[in-house]
């Protein structure tokens, strides 16, 4: 049985989920769904890998009235990888209905972008707050007409630094819209943004780490600096992964062993925010089809994207928080299959691994790093 009927929607949405094999709500989906469509603002703690996307499309498309001549729905993502990802979704769900969508970020033809604005009765908006401001104030979006307006990854675009920008957009939208803020952590930045702008707020806040966490086997390497780059070809030469995230801390660090892991013929590609759009979407569409072994990524690029068949996480550098370290390797171990967390510890990193195992609530198993001449 189709679970989703209990919530009320429509015949197109179910045969929709069906068709794609989805007939069980996840928990998120449960917990936000019922509010969504009773016309409640929420914010919601939705770790990457919960269903989070679903939970907000499919009460949007509920809501949408057909042959709309305004924008009804906008959903403002911190990445344009994201911005993608929701975009397939979004297209798997309109199946079979006279839903028009748009995705409008940096790196995409602005010119087509805007013949489809002026040409079309666009009901989804997906974008990113940069591109989305550029059209806002072209004059070649209208934003007052809106029934739903969801923040993706609210705590991301905060981090990267879009506050600013986010504030803006929604002061230029009507103020009897619905808003839905979905957030990986609902720290206190991302909470007196969503509540400035938020009439009565349900909150839901839904963690699934520690169930995450039993699918993955966890390890620490330490070594030093010096010899942190051996230590992980060491690794990925033992191991050999089938499809395998390397996290950076930054974009240099990101090209730095990129190069070298090419010039030792590893099957690599980084994946960071300075790299021209059309690239990134190849390398992305190259890891999803396996055709690249390991993707070297910053957090930042990689934040959001939900990757079925990744096997293993690296940590090339350590994460900042313990709650990036558990949005990083809770990209492998998915949908009940195990998958494998190593982390690689310099002396200077001890405070954060201490910090990490304390909300984890387990010491992680570690070896030393041993070069073969010194054995």
């Amino acid at each position: 049985m189709n679970k989703f009927k209990n919530f009320g929607l429509n015949t197109t949405l179910l045969e929709n989920l069906k068709q794609q094999g989805i007939t069980e709500p996840t928990q998120i989906q449960e917990l936000t769904i019922p509010s969504i469509l009773n016309g409640m603002d929420i914010v919601a703690e939705a770790p990457t890998g919960t269903g989070k996307t679903l939970a907000f499309l499919l009460p949007m498309f509920q809501k949408f009235e057909s042959n709309s001549k305004h924008v009804q729905g906008l959903i403002i993502s911190p990445t344009r990888e994201l911005a993608i990802q929701i975009a397939s979704e979004a297209d798997k769900l309109a199946k079979d209905t006279d839903y028009k969508i748009l995705s409008l970020f940096g790196g995409k033809d602005i010119g087509s972008q805007l013949k489809k604005l002026s040409n079309n009765n666009i009901d989804l908006v997906i974008a990113t707050p940069g591109r989305l401001l550029d059209h806002i104030d072209r004059d070649t979006l209208d934003l007052k007409h809106l029934k739903i307006l969801v923040l993706d990854e609210a705590d991301q675009m905060l981090y990267i630094g879009f506050k600013n920008e986010i504030e803006a957009i929604l002061q230029k939208t009507n103020k009897n819209k619905q808003l839905l803020c979905f957030s990986a952590t609902l720290d206190s930045k991302v909470k007196k943004l969503a509540y400035r702008f938020m009439s009565n707020p349900a909150e839901f806040a839904h963690r699934e780490e520690s169930v995450t966490l039993d699918t993955i086997n966890q390890k620490i390497i330490t070594t030093s600096d010096r010899w942190k780059q051996e230590a992980l070809l060491n690794e990925l030469d033992r191991i050999n992964p089938f499809l395998a995230i390397i996290f950076c801390r930054t974009k240099r660090r990101a090209d730095d062993l990129e190069e070298a892991m090419a010039i030792k013929k590893y099957n690599c590609k980084k994946l960071h925010g300075s790299m021209p759009q059309n690239v990134r979407q190849r390398v992305m569409k190259a890891f999803r089809e396996a055709k690249i072994q390991y993707l070297i990524a910053t957090d930042v690029a990689a934040r959001g994207l939900d990757i079925s068949g990744v096997t293993h996480i690296f940590n090339y550098d350590i994460p900042e928080s313990p709650e990036a370290y558990i949005h990083r390797i809770g990209r492998t171990g998915r949908m009940g299959e195990d998958g494998t967390a190593i982390t690689f510890v310099v002396p200077r990193n001890e405070k954060l691994l201490a910090d990490i195992e304390l909300e984890i609530e387990m010491t992680i198993p570690k070896e030393a790093y041993v070069r073969k001449q010194d054995k």
